[in-house]
């Protein structure tokens, strides 16, 4: 694809690009705003260096892709509101943090809620001095994509509940979806799943369930679907939550890792015809 208003460079073959060229301090052009539509739908998750951004600055980007996303969590979200800013999430980790966001374990943001988020926009402003924090994402394209035909077949209409409550604790959400997905921008299918908070297949007798969640969890966390990013000052991660995984790296206690996160609002998972 051709870009004319914006830099993209590809990190890898599966997913993920670098986006240059770009100031995110100031009101985007409509060309801007278009690009930026067409890359996330090609690559998954786009990455911004050298982003010095304000709260307002974040919530504007992501208002070009829908409303914002109200986070829904129990009491044990380590994520809270920003003071004057509900729509906006402060993660911050330093030495007297007990786990961080996410669990170290991949997930997709927010599966539990009833209409997850379409996306998610992380920024960084504050990273660990020797490096370390990293966060990898993958792609579920590519996970459906590797499917074995009779796989897809027999995933095909089955639903999985995700229980908020093993990740946020009590009060959080419990909802299920759909396994397999219809991207509504790209009619792409992938894989719609985050494996430690699905607690049964619906469709299925317990055992089945048990071994077909363990079998996707293992899947999609293939090497080949995967890229990998290391975060600077001022970096700036922007995925597309309905057809990406991802797994923060908790590999620099006691130091801080900080910044803040804004999420779009989303539509019910789509059963995949």
């Amino acid at each position: 694809m051709s870009y004319q208003a914006i830099r993209v460079e590809p990190v890898s073959p599966t997913i993920g690009a670098e986006i240059s060229q770009i100031d995110l301090t100031r009101p985007l052009s409509n060309l801007e705003v278009q690009e930026l539509h067409e890359a996330i739908a090609e690559h998954l998750v786009l990455f911004f260096r050298d982003q010095k951004i304000t709260p307002q600055h974040l919530k504007a980007l992501g208002r070009h892709f829908g409303r914002l996303h109200e986070h829904v969590g129990g009491a044990g979200t380590t994520a809270r509101k920003m003071a004057g800013e509900p729509d906006v999430q402060v993660l911050h980790y330093d030495e007297t943090s007990e786990q961080i966001a996410g669990g170290e374990v991949w997930h997709t943001d927010q599966s539990c809620a009833a209409i997850p988020p379409m996306g998610s926009i992380l920024y960084l402003h504050t990273v660990p001095p020797k490096g370390g924090g990293d966060t990898m994402f993958a792609s579920m394209y590519a996970a459906y994509d590797a499917l074995s035909d009779r796989m897809k077949k027999y995933l095909e209409g089955l639903t999985a509940v995700q229980d908020g409550r093993l990740a946020f604790g009590p009060g959080a959400p419990i909802s299920a979806h759909p396994i397999i997905v219809r991207n509504p921008v790209t009619g792409r299918k992938s894989i719609f799943l985050t494996p430690f908070i699905a607690t049964k297949i619906n469709e299925l007798p317990p055992d089945e369930s048990v071994a077909t969640v363990k079998f996707l969890s293992e899947h999609c966390a293939h090497p080949d679907f995967q890229c990998r990013f290391r975060w600077r000052p001022h970096s700036i991660a922007f995925w597309d939550n309905r057809t990406t995984h991802h797994r923060a790296l908790w590999d620099y206690y006691p130091n801080v890792r900080s910044g803040f996160r804004v999420q779009i609002e989303g539509t019910q998972p789509p059963t995949a015809p």
